[in-house]
């Protein structure tokens, strides 16, 4: 007699109203099915959520805890809207395109309106803790999000993320790299919350831009300068930082997908090894 496979995951698809955004706003929930205390569950909130299916993202929870690699986890996959480019941009700073014109209301949305949502359907007033991820335009939303209310969250997590964000247009004579870019600016000028742990991955065919001309393609470059910011703000590339560069990998979900087991088991990995 065969036995029906069942998945260790629950998912739940669900639509929430936004006042602030003036939109639905769909969200998918995947939840281990044996967790019963959530106050004891780590939160992990996920940017362009739309993605979470292509990446085959039950197969890749069905694997870890099946193999028993990392800790029961509340995963909430956020959807983008129509108006992406404008919610996940830099809530303080528009780009030199004026993008990122409604990233102040996504941000209320995660904070007045998500989060309380979260609680109030799972009847838990905190989590053990919370963390943001996100995939490139996302990934910068993420970290602009965390890095703006630390107190919040305790990791970030950016695949391929959008660092090159600037304030005027790279053609123009006057670009500086240390100048323009917004969220290196953001750190620079930030405070050190010495909790926040980050993750960064990238691949060398995220793209073939080269700014510099330094060999090294831009997407790299803006990781890596943005990671030397956070050393100098005081962050330890040993114990808070982790980077995965990927030599095959490109700007895609695929990609994102294979580095997401790097990522979860980073994070929340049993033994704390990957």
């Amino acid at each position: 007699m065969q036995v029906e496979y069942v998945s260790p995951i629950l998912i739940e698809n669900i639509s929430v109203f936004s006042e602030l955004l003036n939109r639905e706003i769909l969200i998918d929930i995947y939840l281990p099915r044996k967790v019963t205390d959530l106050s004891q569950v780590s939160l992990l909130l996920i940017n362009d959520g739309q993605d979470m299916e292509k990446m085959h993202f039950q197969s890749i929870l069905d694997h870890l805890y099946t193999e028993e690699a990392i800790e029961p986890l509340l995963f909430v996959a956020i959807h983008a809207g129509i108006e992406r480019r404008m919610e996940y941009g830099t809530q303080h700073h528009l780009d030199y395109k004026e993008r990122g014109a409604k990233a102040g209301s996504y941000t209320a949305f995660i904070f007045d309106e998500l989060l309380p949502f979260i609680r109030n359907k799972f009847t838990v007033s905190s989590f053990k803790e919370k963390a943001f991820a996100g995939f490139s335009l996302g990934g910068l939303s993420a970290l602009d999000i965390v890095w703006n209310r630390p107190g919040e969250f305790s990791k970030v997590g950016l695949f391929s993320a959008s660092l090159w964000w600037r304030s005027i247009d790279q053609v123009e004579e006057e670009y500086d790299d240390d100048l323009h870019r917004i969220m290196h600016q953001q750190i620079r000028q930030g405070k050190y919350a010495p909790w926040l742990k980050f993750f960064f991955q990238c691949g060398n065919m995220d793209e073939t831009k080269d700014r510099n001309h330094n060999g090294i393609i831009d997407s790299i470059d803006d990781t890596l300068d943005l990671i030397k910011e956070l050393e100098v703000k005081g962050y330890d590339r040993k114990n808070d930082i982790h980077y995965l560069e990927m030599k095959d990998g490109h700007h895609d979900v695929f990609t994102w997908g294979r580095a997401m087991p790097e990522f979860l088991k980073w994070g929340w990995g049993k033994d704390n090894k990957i």
